[in-house]
């Protein structure tokens, strides 16, 4: 089955994405920009489309902004940050309705190119500098935005276990840069950050919609051109493996405690196991019916929730679970014994069966959407891979137990963080 065609096109300075589908009564424009991470420009570089998506030069307010999205039968527009492995990516989306199913002919593809450079290349700028108050405006924001993974204990304590886990490599870095590198940043000094990053990025526009292709070439050949790059890689480096497992507990008033534990898979995206190690963590941690789930949380009543997540991109495994704190050496002790049992291949077919039924679902689910589409299809630029959205699939349906087993060997444990009470929050 074909789930998505994705026609590829180097255009002047980035690659232009074409996704055709008629699942969608909307199109869909996504721009990417990919950096590695670094500590020098991540809190700059996060402030960024905060400021490209608060105005323009044609349009100088938030208001006037957001008023002409509504002309244009009710746009919408958004940005995000995200980190995939040791890369920081700005995505600029716009997504606007597709004009064949309206009575007003006008060209709203066109439109939604012609926005869509007006933001990226047409900022709402003074001089050699972005507008003062709007930088300034967004800069509390940001303030606001790092506060909240403090305030929110469940992220907070998975940035903690990052943070000690990957200390002196870029992944430690949160995405939305340091509180304490905030103030330092000006209208000039972003601006110029503006220009570096679209002269060194690696970029990307994803097209996905019931649109002519030639139509599309043509918009973006005509509105989008930058200088031709070679984009900048990320470096190799040595990982400094802990000899032994880190141990760290951290004290706050709270009541119930953050037990996570982060492991090395030593498998990345692209690599020959990756679809083996998918389907490991789908029985180890992924879901309701995987082994942490039904042995912490359902027979042990240990844990309010517990699962796994894998960062694809750097080869990593969190473990994540909310238990009582005279809990703590329990839980980790049936975390460990869960792995360990994946290990030794105790689970049966039946939970590979329904757990390789699970993950299909759940691509199926994520491709539903075009944002989820071009979030799957993107895992190859970060990679530099070529693997298609149907061999992922079959991929994926192909892996055996004795595989599963294989990679469960490779997976390493590194790092504890436990964020437990004071006594005033006992």
């Amino acid at each position: 089955m074909a789930t998505a065609t994705e026609k590829i096109t180097p255009l002047k300075g980035y690659n232009l994405h074409f996704i055709p589908t008629e699942k969608y009564k909307t199109n869909t424009l996504i721009w990417k920009m990919k950096a590695p991470l670094t500590k020098e420009d991540v809190t700059k570089r996060a402030l960024l489309p905060q400021v490209l998506q608060s105005s323009t030069k044609k349009y100088p307010t938030t208001t006037a902004l957001r008023s002409y999205l509504d002309e244009l039968y009710g746009a919408t527009f958004y940005v995000d940050l995200s980190k995939k492995g040791e890369n920081h990516i700005m995505s600029f989306s716009i997504e606007i309705a597709n004009e064949k199913f309206l009575s007003d002919p006008s060209p709203l593809l066109k439109k939604g190119f012609e926005l869509l450079a007006e933001i990226l290349t047409k900022p709402n700028i003074k001089g050699n500098a972005f507008d003062h108050d709007t930088v300034e405006k967004e800069k509390r924001t940001q303030k606001q935005r790092i506060q909240s993974v403090f305030d929110d204990k469940m992220r907070y304590s998975n940035v903690r276990l990052i943070q000690e886990m990957c200390k002196g490599e870029p992944y430690a870095l949160e995405v939305n840069g340091d509180a304490a590198d905030v103030d330092a940043i000006t209208a000039e000094n972003l601006y110029e950050y503006y220009k570096n990053a679209f002269i060194n990025d690696e970029m990307d526009l994803y097209i996905i919609g019931d649109v002519n292709e030639e139509e599309v070439k043509n918009y973006a050949a005509e509105l989008l051109h930058f200088e031709d790059r070679k984009p900048k890689k990320l470096v190799p480096q040595e990982i400094n493996r802990n000899i032994q497992v880190q141990e760290i507990k951290e004290e706050q008033d709270v009541k119930q405690g953050k037990l996570n534990i982060g492991y090395r898979t030593n498998i990345v995206y692209g690599d020959p196991d990756y679809f083996a190690l998918q389907v490991f963590n789908g029985i180890f941690g992924g879901f309701s019916h995987s082994k942490l789930f039904i042995n912490v949380r359902e027979k042990a009543s240990l844990a309010y929730y517990a699962a796994s997540r894998l960062e694809s991109h750097k080869g990593l495994m969190m473990v994540m679970s909310g238990i009582d704190l005279k809990n703590y050496d329990q839980a980790v002790g049936i975390i460990h014994d869960q792995l360990e049992a994946m290990k030794n291949g105790d689970f049966t077919d039946q939970e590979l069966v329904q757990t390789k039924a699970v993950i299909q679902n759940q691509i199926l689910e994520t491709i539903d959407t075009s944002r989820g589409l071009t979030e799957i299809l993107y895992h190859n630029v970060v990679a530099d891979a070529n693997i298609n959205l149907d061999t992922w699939l079959q991929e994926m349906q192909k892996v055996t137990k004795e595989e599963i087993v294989e990679v469960a060997k490779k997976i390493e444990i590194d790092t504890i963080y436990f964020l437990t009470g004071t006594e005033a929050g006992k």
